[in-house]
């Protein structure tokens, strides 16, 4: 007999699913961020710095205040237990997970650049120059290989030679990214001194074997999904996916199941918890795995999101870098945030009340989470605009 669920009820098991509503009660150490990696997979990269990098505050949403550096040792220093590939976006994946992503790199390999094309005609030597540099020296940033070129001005995409090469050669898997610098660049070197000997050692599945590990990690980090979802949160080709899907329905690892009120079909990975309440609040960033596929998230909670980073300013409704903020098991409001590191200050640039919300509730455990997460940034003030529907009540409580 297929399953049937709520809409609350299936919000609950997402949620689960993602590692939250169990924030840890001391600090959180590296075992905690191993559980919360082993549930999301990845983590997406982005440089915007506004506020704190994307890549941290997942773990912050799921454990509360903990230390960066445990992130950082994960992905800079052995043994790795991210590295930084292409998931959903640009991400620290679960280094156990590389395998599987090999048929991704060989597929790179066969679309090459429009700009490798031509650095392959005009400078045939360019690439094995490159990679023996990194071989000699690495890790090694782009500004740091030796070469003739210079950057050629203009725009955000005009790379010199080398950047593309090196950026090329980590496309393809024969360079891997051993961390990053202060300024956020990527520090190239050899897999073989990066990854886990164990990882270098395993064999490369098949490409079908590769996509039902990809898809059993998206179902178990969803929890409950449609087969577009599913697709999505690593970002694999939608038809594949689907005949993946059907081996774990096959297998009894994923069983069909009605969630009242949604059209496409649904399913459910079979050990997902179904937990009667969610405790706990959060604020969840753009980037993080349980809002970045907006169509999912229109559905499980019935938040229309847009970032705004990518928007006119004249366009924006909420504002420039808008996270999220989750109240037990429902968003209750948005916040446009920002870090200014040199008053010591997080501004609330502007502050939301999400439809059906209780304002007053929702200010004051908004308030502590802006709390929060001021003192996990060493912030010393929460500094509340007065622009948003929430922002008078927020104001008066902060």
């Amino acid at each position: 007999m297929t399953a049937h669920l709520t809409q609350a009820q299936a919000r609950r098991v997402a949620l689960a699913a993602q590692g939250f509503g169990r924030r840890a009660s001391a600090a959180p150490t590296m075992r905690q961020l191993q559980r919360v990696l082993d549930r999301t997979a990845q983590f997406q990269i982005d440089s915007v710095n506004v506020c704190v990098r994307a890549h941290y505050v997942p773990l912050f949403a799921r454990l509360g205040p903990y230390d960066r550096g445990l992130l950082d040792r994960a992905g800079n220093a052995a043994p790795r237990r991210v590295f930084e590939f292409w998931g959903h976006a640009a991400s620290l994946i679960d280094v156990d997970l590389q395998p599987a992503l090999r048929f991704r790199m060989a597929e790179h390999a066969h679309r090459p650049w429009q700009a490798m094309d031509r650095i392959r005609r005009e400078q045939p030597g360019l690439l094995d120059k490159v990679m023996a540099q990194v071989a000699e020296r690495g890790p090694l940033t782009a500004r740091e290989v030796e070469h003739e070129q210079e950057r050629t001005p203009g725009g955000w995409w005009n790379w010199s030679d080398v950047k593309s090469a090196l950026e090329w050669l980590f496309y393809i898997g024969e360079l891997t990214s051993a961390g990053r610098n202060t300024q956020f660049e990527r520090r190239y070197d050899l897999p073989s001194r990066v990854l886990p000997a164990r990882i270098i050692a395993a064999p490369t599945p098949t490409e079908e074997e590769a996509r039902l590990l990809l898809a059993r990690r998206a179902a178990a980090a969803l929890g409950v999904f449609t087969p577009a979802w599913l697709a999505e949160y690593f970002y694999t080709d939608r038809a594949r996916t689907t005949a993946a899907l059907d081996r774990l329905v096959a297998s009894g690892e994923v069983e069909p199941v009605v969630v009242k009120g949604w059209k496409d079909p649904a399913y459910l990975w079979s050990d997902a918890a179904r937990p009667r309440r969610i405790e706990g609040d959060a604020l969840v960033a753009p980037f993080d795995s349980l809002v970045f596929d907006r169509a999912r998230l229109l559905q499980v909670f019935g938040t229309h999101y847009r970032i705004g980073l990518y928007t006119p300013r004249a366009e924006r409704v909420h504002g420039y870098y808008v996270y999220l903020f989750l109240s037990g098991d429902r968003i209750a409001a948005r916040v446009d945030l920002k870090a200014d590191r040199r008053a010591s200050a997080l501004l609330v640039q502007s502050s939301w009340l999400e439809e059906d919300a209780p304002e007053a509730e929702t200010a004051a455990r908004l308030a502590a989470e802006l709390g929060r997460m001021a003192e996990w940034l060493q912030l010393a003030d929460v500094v509340v605009s007065d622009h948003g529907t929430l922002a008078a009540s927020l104001r008066s409580v902060v």
